[in-house]
């Protein structure tokens, strides 16, 4: 009794965790959204500065990763820890991925001169200016999320290789999966909203 009051305890605290990331991520969505409707056409023409079969292969890279995630979750529910060990690695590695190709994205797009406060964006127009500060703003904490995601992940590993995450205490993994499954969500609205503008 007592350990499954700890369980419940553990998985109300990490849904109240996850509730205060939505609403962090949905005023910086609807600040997005009060911007755009201002300037649709500047908004329009910078997103086609953006690198869109980057931005689609992060999102393949993220959705499968969480697909991984959801693997290692199952096999350690199931008892095989060696399975589950080896999706929850492939899952940090795709993690790694995703951050190494926003960073080459990033790259890019500051050697052309698209960074805030840049000669070339400050004579833009204003929606110009807006965009990119919303760009580089909002998918810099996603980047963020990301980075501490491999790292919970990363310690989720260790534990697993020491034996304390096994199929009778596996809850640190289900909530450590939720919070991955949530970094997946936000990019989901993120790449539309950044790269597939109309």
């Amino acid at each position: 009794m007592e350990e499954y009051r700890d369980t419940t305890g553990s998985k109300i605290g990490m849904w109240l965790f996850l509730l205060s990331e939505i609403l962090l991520f949905g005023g910086l969505f609807l600040l997005y959204s009060s911007y755009r409707y201002k300037n649709p056409l500047d908004f329009h023409l910078a997103a086609w500065e953006l690198n869109r079969v980057l931005g689609t292969l992060n999102t393949l890279i993220l959705i499968t990763s969480s697909l991984w995630v959801a693997l290692s979750i199952f096999f350690i529910q199931k008892g095989n820890r060696k399975l589950s060990m080896l999706f929850l690695l492939v899952a940090i590695f795709f993690g790694i991925l995703f951050l190494t190709v926003k960073y080459v994205e990033w790259t890019a797009k500051i050697e052309h001169g698209f960074y805030p406060n840049s000669p070339r964006l400050l004579g833009g127009s204003k929606g110009e200016i807006l965009f990119f500060g919303l760009y580089y703003s909002m998918t810099g904490l996603h980047g963020l999320h990301v980075l501490v995601g491999v790292f919970i992940l990363s310690i989720m590993l260790v534990l697993m290789a020491r034996g304390k995450i096994n199929e009778n205490r596996f809850v640190p993994l289900e909530n450590s999966g939720l919070y991955w499954h949530l970094v997946d969500i936000i990019w989901i609205f993120l790449f539309p909203l950044f790269y597939l503008i109309t």
